[in-house]
């Protein structure tokens, strides 16, 4: 099933009709939250939410730790209808950071990767033959932006950078506050909803890729990119703040490991920033880290597993390198110690899993 498909709202007495596409939802935020409370940040602002979540609510996690820069970028998407466009490196939890801010207002939140394959159809809709009481007839089926825009959701592009050209250019008018959808072939004009908020994440400032890390991504029309109210950007966290965040992910892993860890990951950016390296470990890759030293019970294959065998041939040197001075030992040295969690913390399979889950959804 396509995006399109998946959140189309058709007549729901159509044998084909998705239920997820007729979902009721409140029409006007009912509740305001205290962002001081809710995310531990600097300010008094109040902002709109709902008393309950929808089914299209992100799922909250409560380890999840807010960076307060971004969080004012986003809380202020959300309480003054601002275009916010996350931009940072990979790994950092931009997407992320979006859907917890949603899922502690309780707010609706659907994310949309622009990949090469989405196509003006996705997002505008088409006609399309579904049955009615038995019988075959033609339908306009909503596509995911003309969907959203008539709803109090939080819509979210994904790899914002990575869109096509023509796709980029159905987004364009929406991006003003007051920006209305026309559907050509419905001869109708769609009116945002007052609690329609937009939001997109991208690798790059929209300039194209200037480190050779992201290929694949698109250079942005400035008068696009000059339509987007705020641009924040999350980057790589200080040390203390990201072995914080990745002990919360993991708790069973000891902090000692986690240190040396997030040690090692910011040589490698300090690396890539030299020129000596072309990869880089993200904050993800660390947290991928440090579950597969609580399977494994081993530090070094872990290490290899996660990110070494990722490398390019000629740079495993340089992170071997990296390795022995983070944890004095050679990651290639034979008969490496075994890593058991403090034997007051078990290995909780389930938490695993719901870390696994966490990292996936933040890319």
């Amino acid at each position: 099933m396509s995006a399109r498909e998946k959140f189309a709202p058709v007549n729901p007495m159509a044998a084909n009709a998705n239920p997820l596409g007729a979902e009721t939802f409140v029409d006007t935020p009912n509740t305001t939250f205290s962002a001081r409370e809710l995310f531990g940040i600097s300010t008094d602002w109040q902002v709109a939410g709902f008393t309950e979540p929808s089914a299209h609510t992100p799922p909250r996690d409560p380890s999840y730790r807010f960076d307060e820069a971004t969080t004012l970028a986003i809380l202020a998407g959300f309480q003054y209808n601002r275009r916010v466009l996350l931009q940072g490196f990979h790994g950092t939890g931009k997407s992320t950071h979006i859907e917890q801010v949603a899922a502690r207002l309780n707010y609706p939140c659907v994310r949309i990767n622009l990949d090469s394959h989405i196509s003006r159809i996705d997002l505008i809709g088409k006609d399309a033959i579904v049955l009615e009481e038995g019988k075959q007839t033609t339908a306009f089926q909503e596509g995911i932006l003309s969907w959203a825009i008539q709803r109090p959701v939080a819509l979210c592009f994904d790899e914002y950078d990575a869109g096509r050209p023509d796709v980029m250019f159905v987004i364009q008018r929406v991006l003003e506050v007051e920006g209305k959808l026309t559907l050509l072939d419905q001869s109708r004009i769609l009116t945002p909803h007052p609690y329609f908020r937009l939001f997109a994440t991208a690798n790059t400032v929209g300039l194209g890729d200037t480190t050779g890390l992201y290929q694949g991504t698109q250079q942005i029309n400035q008068g696009q990119i000059d339509r987007w109210h705020i641009m924040a950007v999350l980057n790589y966290l200080p040390f203390d703040e990201e072995v914080a965040v990745v002990q919360a992910k993991v708790p069973a892993c000891p902090k000692a490991h986690v240190q040396r860890m997030v040690r090692l990951a910011d040589m490698s950016r300090r690396g890539f920033q030299a020129g000596d390296v072309t990869t880089v470990m993200s904050p993800r890759t660390v947290i991928g880290w440090a579950e597969n030293v609580l399977i494994f019970l081993d530090l070094e294959q872990s290490f290899r597993l996660t990110f070494l065998n990722k490398c390019d041939e000629a740079e495993k040197d340089i992170f071997r390198a990296y390795y022995q001075r983070c944890f004095d030992r050679d990651p290639t040295e034979e008969k490496p110690p075994k890593v058991h969690p403090p034997q007051h913390e078990t290995l909780d399979l389930a938490a695993v899993e719901k870390g696994k889950s966490i990292v996936d959804a933040a890319q």
